[in-house]
């Protein structure tokens, strides 16, 4: 038992040891940076807890976390439902389903910055392929990304571009599920809804928490997007915490306060995602 321990630990000792010096480490280091005051030239001044009471009194804080939230109590649950019914039209034995499925997930893995582009283009006011759609309807686009009351849902939109990932997942799920479920249901004389409704969605339930624990974590994280696309947006409409943290970091060379706001990134997603397992246990159902 105990070589066969050790040879897991070998194994596995690789991306320990890379876990540790690049991403433990650096951790560590950025809790430790908050407390100073450095420029990334000079030798870092330790200031306590001065950029926390910084950080307390600057409204363009509050404004990053209410943009962030925003985003994620939007954008998450729409990847998640859209993700589902792709994912369950997908699931049927046709012709060229592969192909769909395969179409499907490619918008998922292509580049960030080359994803950000297309839409700035698509998002254009002037000759933008968006707008254009909706003018043979009737309707007159907004300026998107140039107006502070739609860039931000422009970015919501944007993101069930990346819904490839989600989709496969609930697919792997759907096909999860035994069909002697829906037989005995079918016999009982439930109709479609109630088949979704008790026998598809509570045995979905784990990967429909997955799918958003891994949905709120990205969405903290929102970044290219931003700084590609709007570069933080109209009237800071879309100045996401994580860019927020890039411009005190790389642009105004205070990376004790940008460290000071990592820490409290890292907070807020770690009490969220606890949160969300705690709240998992009323609603996910484990088949045993």
């Amino acid at each position: 038992m105990k070589q066969n321990n050790l040879a897991g630990y070998l194994f596995i000792s690789p991306w320990i040891i890379g876990f540790l010096f690049f991403t433990g480490a650096p951790v560590l280091y950025t809790f430790a940076i908050s407390g100073f005051q450095w420029d990334l030239m000079s030798t870092p001044t330790f200031i306590g807890l001065d950029n926390y009471v910084k950080m307390f009194k600057d409204p363009l804080f509050y404004q990053s976390v209410k943009v962030t939230l925003i985003y994620t109590l939007t954008s998450v649950p729409l990847q998640v439902i859209v993700a589902m019914l792709a994912a369950m039209l997908l699931n049927k034995e046709l012709k060229a389903m592969k192909l769909f499925r395969t179409l499907i997930y490619l918008p998922s893995i292509m580049s960030g910055v080359a994803v950000a582009m297309i839409w700035s283009w698509m998002y254009n006011p002037k000759f933008g392929l968006v707008n254009d759609v909706l003018g043979w309807f009737g309707i007159a686009g907004p300026e998107w990304l140039f107006d502070e009351k739609f860039s931000l849902a422009a970015l919501v939109l944007m993101s069930l571009w990346s819904i490839g990932g989600p989709m496969v997942i609930f697919l792997a799920g759907l096909q999860d599920i035994p069909d002697y479920m829906y037989e005995a249901a079918h016999l009982d004389g439930a109709s479609k809804f109630r088949l979704f409704w008790h026998v598809t969605l509570p045995m979905l339930s784990p990967t429909v928490l997955f799918n958003s624990v891994m949905g709120l974590i990205l969405s903290f994280q929102v970044f290219t997007q931003a700084y590609v696309m709007t570069g933080g947006g109209p009237s800071d409409s879309t100045l996401f915490l994580v860019l927020y943290i890039f411009l005190n970091g790389f642009k105004y060379f205070d990376m004790g306060y940008a460290s000071t706001l990592s820490v409290v990134l890292f907070l807020m997603v770690f009490v969220l995602t606890v949160l969300q397992f705690k709240l998992s246990k009323r609603f996910v159902h484990y088949d045993r």
